[in-house]
């Protein structure tokens, strides 16, 4: 069975930092591209920033120089560092893991910023 869950969302001050961390279990984690999504109220889901299985990572425009996404491969886990955090980055994120067709999802954590 496959679970992703999400955790280190919570309530920061614009300005602020959070990192969030996604564990993984029942995947071959390292063949796996994972990513990050968000979704805010009202809006689409979409991509914040992703990392495949050789370590190439992608960005959307909005959080570039300001997040961070690595993977622990020892540890099946994926992280988020998100540095410099604006109230337009408040939303629900939601771990990704894809491989192939495949593709699971976490629960999401909630990440609210403060103006």
């Amino acid at each position: 069975q496959v679970q992703l869950v999400e955790s280190g969302g919570g309530l920061v001050q614009a300005g602020g930092s959070l990192r969030l961390s996604c564990a993984a279990s029942g995947i071959i984690f390292r063949r796996n591209t994972m990513g990050w999504y968000r979704q805010a109220p009202g809006k689409q889901r979409e991509l914040v920033a992703a990392i495949t299985s050789s370590g190439s990572t992608n960005y959307a425009d909005s959080v570039k120089g300001r997040f961070t996404i690595s993977r622990d491969n020892t540890k099946n886990t994926v992280y988020l560092q998100m540095n410099s955090l604006k109230p337009e980055d408040t939303a629900i994120y939601y771990c990704n893991a894809q491989r192939s067709i495949y593709s699971n999802w976490g629960k999401g954590t909630l990440v609210i910023v403060s103006s």
